[in-house]
């Protein structure tokens, strides 16, 4: 049998994936959309059919000849997203298939347009309900608790369980679809990056995705690795229990980021402040379980935070105890930080910038988990 490869470009060169026989090829190949297909799917990208506007481009509602309702990315000739994070999206999304990813149908290719065909998510993304006053009261607890579920299980399909080893880079409220019975999708690969099966950490010049969601390692000095996706799953775990934005939350004459007030109310044991108030009635226990959860993620130390395989776990199972959560990264208690101090933290935090990747793991946190549980069910 005649084996093949798909090439994925990434910052230290061409990696090879094999693949499993000719078929692959041609299903690759099927995907294959006529851009005249989805102009008339589009009704010729009406502004009423747009379901939303991203950094690349414009996201349309569609439907096809055979009647199934699609989603199509067109991504902005000014968009800075080349052929490269093009191609980039479409092979990394042609070989996944889970039940918390958005699947891929297709793509185009014709003259300057470059299109992404994904199957429509009904209900919009977790930011249009969990930042609204009004709509996140229909993200009841156990919702919510759903959604940070799906969210762990996708991100771990795609660090360990897929055939290819892949960082998302771009977590976020707006990147988590939601279907018709708010099972969360995670969307937008477009800043995703495959990195080899025995590598733990790779670095960039070229540092891309959201400040809030960003780890600290990441936005000083462009090192991103599976717990760079940990930490962003971390902020949307705490804003997902909040309700509010990882920016300025008030409370009282004090102005902090959502991380350093819950690092400080967990501190303080009044870790209940942060809960969002139309969640007062469930399951306390559980809440703030996630919370320290949370926490564990968006530690400053790389080597504390836990991986996605621990993190399934602990959501899963009360018999696993939690580590006690060190200071978080970016901890203020304010957003006055002058560039001075952020260039104090970058020197103390003392990692440099390599051009080279590194395929040595950094030594994992020996005490992973406590003996005690301060939940007990």
């Amino acid at each position: 049998m005649q084996h093949n490869c798909f090439f994925f470009f990434t910052n230290y060169g061409y990696i090879s994936v094999p693949s499993a026989d000719d078929e692959e090829i041609t299903t690759f190949e099927s995907l294959q959309l006529p851009f005249d297909t989805l102009k008339v799917a589009t009704n010729d990208f009406s502004d009423s059919n747009k379901l939303g506007e991203g950094g690349f481009g414009a996201v349309y509602q569609g439907r096809l000849s055979n009647g199934q309702a699609i989603a199509v990315k067109r991504l902005s000739i000014n968009s800075g997203q080349g052929d490269r994070e093009f191609k980039n999206e479409v092979l990394l999304m042609a070989k996944l298939q889970h039940r918390n990813l958005v699947r891929l149908l297709g793509f185009t290719i014709e003259g300057r347009e470059r299109l992404l065909v994904y199957e429509f998510i009904p209900n919009k993304s977790l930011d249009y309900f969990i930042f609204d006053s009004l709509k996140k009261a229909q993200l009841i607890w156990e919702k919510r608790y759903k959604i940070i579920q799906g969210i762990a299980r996708g991100v771990l399909y795609l660090h360990e369980d897929s055939r290819l080893r892949i960082i998302h880079r771009d977590l976020k409220a707006s990147n988590i679809l939601l279907d018709e019975d708010m099972n969360a999708k995670i969307s937008d690969f477009g800043m995703a990056r495959l990195i080899l099966l025995d590598q733990t950490q790779a670095n960039t010049s070229r540092v891309v995705g959201t400040y809030g969601y960003m780890a600290p390692e990441y936005v000083m000095h462009g090192e991103f690795s599976v717990k760079s996706d940990v930490f962003s799953f971390g902020v949307l775990v705490l804003e997902i229990i909040s309700g509010q934005k990882n920016s300025c939350i008030r409370h009282g004459e004090n102005t902090e980021d959502l991380l350093s007030f819950a690092w400080r109310s967990w501190r303080e044991g009044t870790a209940a402040n942060i809960i969002d108030s139309s969640l007062y009635n469930s399951s306390r226990n559980e809440i703030m379980r996630c919370i320290h959860i949370g926490l564990l993620c968006v530690q400053d130390n790389v080597t504390r935070r836990p991986t996605m395989a621990n993190i399934v776990l602990m959501l899963s199972s009360y018999s696993l105890a939690l580590s006690i959560p060190s200071e978080p990264a970016f901890f203020m208690d304010s957003r006055t930080r002058s560039l001075q101090e952020m260039r104090l933290w970058e020197e103390k935090s003392g990692t440099t910038r390599s051009s080279q990747s590194t395929s040595k793991s950094a030594p994992e946190s020996v005490n992973e988990a406590s003996f005690t549980d301060p939940y007990p069910r």
